[in-house]
């Protein structure tokens, strides 16, 4: 029997997502608090929840609002929730809905919530843009100057260079390195070929098109009518190429390591908006409110690595602790989830989990194993189905509890990497 914490058992209800859109493209418009909005009011209707029943929401964003940093609280405030729900936004870089997840299962399991929403969202799309420190300097000046003569004598301070804004970059404050060049690296330590990368990526549409087609990653998304005229509708992700081949993705160039790297457009995941949200019960209160599971949190596990190492190899870290606190072994794992942030992060973690150095730093006496391939991603990953960073966690939960309980099995482990060195694990239970 699936236990966790005390012993109370967390029921994964149901999961939902909005379509998962290439930044710039049909969901430029939406800011991550409309595509959390659209989530989290779509799970509640198709689950029939009484809302006045949700003790606590928390959701999971990377590049916040500086407007409306905790944007769970805004989802609170629905029209569908009392505003007496507890709400608060978390962040573990690409796993924060994850973090929120297990934030949630958390509370429920010491019996400060019974039913709570847990997901993420970002807008890659609508990143805030910054002025350099000059220019926050003189504005700020400006704001306190006591006459429009101090004023107009502070803002003639510009300088040209303090026009020049600051974009955020997807790279380590500590190393200064780029995810994808860590990709890249890992690539070369892990002896992982691009044609490998190309393959797998390839793989991941094929997966994924057929996914959509059949309407199994379909059922977990709301379609959103696309603004500013709202006249057409977003039903699936636009990110999944079918017309993709590997003599195509064979000819894209490195991006980052342009002379030696193996990482191009085409084998690592597209910046991408979207939101997602995932329904969690103590198993009594599901039981009384009428609700069957789909799953159970049977464990989780959080990991680090040094950033300057293999950023994104801390899951090798993180499965086996999963497992272990599951009391399980790969063998008995039915699927495996894996966000894929890169194929070449993927092949790595892969590699790792079958690595007795990997092992022996995990503290095992054995390695954890090789994944069969084909229990692993099933329907395509974040290479083809795009990454909303605060949103992927949930999805991939969502997706993996779904095609566990359509084939009957019994175990599945996901796994998520994340900036920082960071990685996580879980594993879940249909009973």
């Amino acid at each position: 029997m699936p236990t966790f914490g005390n012993g109370r058992r967390i029921a994964i209800i149901a999961g939902v997502r909005t379509p998962f859109a290439r930044s710039g493209t049909a969901l430029k418009d939406l800011t991550a608090i409309d595509l959390g909005r659209a989530a989290v009011g779509e799970l509640v209707q198709r689950t029939s929840l009484d809302a006045s029943t949700v003790d606590l929401l928390v959701y999971g964003t990377v590049i916040p609002s500086v407007i409306a940093p905790n944007i769970a609280r805004e989802l609170a405030l629905m029209p569908h929730f009392p505003r007496t729900v507890q709400a608060y936004t978390v962040g573990r870089a690409c796993a924060s809905s994850n973090q929120a997840i297990t934030d949630a299962a958390d509370q429920i399991a010491l019996g400060h919530a019974h039913v709570a929403i847990a997901g993420g969202s970002e807008s890659l799309t609508q990143v805030p843009i910054l002025h350099s420190r000059g220019m926050s300097d003189i504005l700020v000046a400006a704001s306190k100057a006591r006459s429009m003569r101090q004023r107009v004598a502070t803002l003639a301070r510009v300088r040209p260079g303090d026009f020049v804004p600051i974009t955020p970059a997807i790279a380590e404050p500590s190393t200064g390195e780029t995810m994808g060049q860590s990709a890249d690296k890992m690539a070369k330590l892990n002896g992982i070929s691009r044609e490998a990368q190309d393959r797998f990526a390839l793989r991941s549409h094929e997966l994924a098109a057929r996914g959509l087609d059949d309407g199994r990653l379909a059922a977990e998304i709301v379609p959103l009518p696309v603004p500013p005229a709202y006249d057409t509708m977003l039903a699936t992700d636009n990110g999944v190429r079918r017309d993709s081949s590997y003599e195509q993705l064979a000819q894209l160039k490195p991006v980052f390591d342009r002379q030696y790297g193996t990482v191009t457009a085409g084998n690592a995941s597209p910046l991408t908006d979207g939101a997602s949200a995932v329904l969690l019960m103590s198993e009594e209160r599901a039981r009384s409110l009428g609700y069957t599971p789909l799953a159970f949190i049977r464990s989780y596990a959080y990991a680090a690595i040094d950033p300057g190492e293999q950023l994104l190899q801390a899951p090798v870290l993180a499965a086996p602790l999963a497992l272990q606190r599951a009391g399980l072994s790969l063998a008995d794992i039915d699927l495996v989830e894996m966000h894929e942030a890169f194929a070449a992060q993927v092949l790595s973690n892969l590699q790792g989990l079958a690595s007795s150095t990997w092992a022996a730093r995990a503290g095992l006496g054995a390695p954890v194993g090789e994944v069969n391939p084909d229990r692993l991603n099933v329907m395509g990953g974040s290479l083809s189905i795009g990454h909303p960073f605060g949103a992927t966690g949930a999805r991939v939960l969502t997706t993996l509890c779904n095609e566990l309980q359509r084939r009957g099995g019994q175990f599945g482990l996901l796994t998520v990497c994340a900036a920082g060195g960071l990685g996580h694990a879980m594993i879940v239970e249909r009973v």
